[in-house]
């Protein structure tokens, strides 16, 4: 076994939650005569697979396709990555942002449409593939260690420090621990954190689609007798055919027993099942990809804190895609860490002076995984996890329940979202990520 070596703060897994949070920890976190926090990435993937994948975890290559809120736009470019860069992936080609919505309940009165010119914005946010994202952010920085592949086998918490042990044979030290894994390593269990499991019995088919008409920046949540439709405009190349416009990501959200027997049919008989629930307000569906599926429940970690340990994203809080929250709230669990940790540095350095690294811990004066940095991070995420999990569960709830009641409990609360002016102000500012929180009671800059 190698020597313990030691870092300010280690972060597992190397997905686009962790990849820029090992950026900005890196680059925006300098207690006083430092050039930044030493940080150290661990991933279990493979950074040179090159084969793209709808259903692997590899970060590189995972094509699933993901909406980001305005805000989360502006904090990333806040972080040194613009998605304008993103283009020069894709032979010059942005991506594409959603400026219109439509939300709408087939069969039935309740619709809402709402547009990013009405609120003074230019769009409600931007569409780009995981991949392509987590690209952009390991490519924009070499200001961190980066370890991979590897597997991380055993966390020890000390009382000054954190053991973190590869399955290579390193042995790490560290003063914070963070767990960016997707909650997928079971790492929490070892640290104290536990979480809840709310299984939804309902299963994501992921796709995308070429369709007759162009996108023109439009996004759609359909709700359908199956379960919710959500289309995002997304231009993918589908058997050797580059969609111009007319491209969307889809992610269709139906029963598991439904699920499957979707996922059985031709590709002739799903587009005529995906036809008959999201209409033809784009033309016909010309073609789908290949079908991806995962299963959906609300996993929620009872705590984000634990003795020199933090999580964020996914490793905090998995939701259901019905809202498109689950990222935008992970990546503000990552700029709200990045806050606290910039402002605990900077009060540090008014009174200190930064030592020599110790042979053991990597800053022995500051300390980022200090108990006030851990529950700070805690208390402010507090309100904004829950807000955003309880607004994603009531819509889970209401908008995939065929109950007669419920039905038009939904369908009148649309009409009377799309009449009521202040109400719809509301909705927009919460789902672009400029909703209350803590850290950041308003966002006055926000046009919304």
């Amino acid at each position: 076994m190698e020597s313990a070596a030691a870092v300010d703060v280690v972060i597992i897994g190397g997905g686009i939650v962790g990849t820029v949070l090992a950026k900005a920890l890196a680059e925006k976190v300098s207690p006083a005569n430092s050039a930044g926090l030493s940080v150290t990435l661990i991933d279990a993937a493979d950074p040179e697979q090159t084969s793209k994948s709808l259903v692997d975890f590899n970060p590189f290559t995972d094509t699933r396709v993901i909406a980001l809120a305005r805000r989360t736009v502006e904090e990333l470019s806040h972080m040194g990555l613009n998605l304008d860069d993103v283009a020069k992936q894709h032979n010059g080609e942005l991506p594409p942002q959603i400026k219109h919505i439509e939300v709408s309940d087939k069969g039935h009165l309740g619709l809402l449409n709402l547009q990013s010119s009405d609120y003074h914005i230019d769009a409600f946010g931007q569409v780009v593939s995981l991949s392509a994202l987590t690209r952009l952010a390991a490519g924009a920085t070499s200001s961190y260690q980066y370890i991979a592949p590897a597997k991380v086998t055993n966390v020890k918490q000390q009382s000054n420090f954190v053991e973190v042990q590869l399955d290579n044979g390193q042995l790490l030290t560290t003063k914070l621990l963070v767990l960016a894994d997707g909650g997928r390593s079971g790492l929490a269990d070892q640290v104290g954190i536990s979480k809840t499991v709310n299984d939804y019995h309902q299963t994501a088919i992921v796709f995308n689609v070429h369709t007759q008409l162009p996108h023109e920046n439009r996004a759609y949540e359909r709700f359908t007798q199956n379960g919710p439709l959500a289309f995002l405009p997304f231009d993918s190349e589908i058997d050797d055919i580059k969609a111009s416009g007319n491209g969307f990501s889809v992610v269709w959200t139906v029963d598991t027993d439904a699920a499957k027997s979707l996922m059985a049919l031709n590709q002739r008989a799903f587009i005529k099942a995906l036809q008959e629930g999201f209409g033809y307000r784009q033309g016909k569906v010309l073609r789908v990809s290949e079908l991806a599926s995962y299963p959906l429940a609300l996993t929620k970690a009872q705590q984000v804190a634990s003795h020199r340990t933090v999580v964020v994203g996914n490793a905090a809080q998995a939701l259901h895609p019905i809202a498109g929250q689950g990222f935008n709230l992970g990546l503000r669990d990552l700029s709200t860490l990045v806050s606290v940790l910039q402002a605990s540095a900077e009060k540090h350095g008014e009174h200190n002076s930064y030592e020599e690294k110790s042979d053991t811990i990597a800053s022995a004066n500051f300390d980022a995984g200090a108990f006030s940095i851990t529950q700070h991070y805690a208390n402010s995420r507090k309100n904004d996890r829950d807000n955003t999990i309880a607004l994603t569960d009531t819509l889970v709830r209401a908008f995939s329940n065929q109950y007669f009641p419920t039905v038009i409990g939904r369908n009148v609360s649309l009409l009377a979202l799309s009449m009521m002016p202040q109400a719809k102000k509301a909705f927009v500012k919460h789902t672009t990520g400029y909703g209350e929180t803590p850290l950041r009671k308003r966002d006055n800059n926000a046009a919304c």
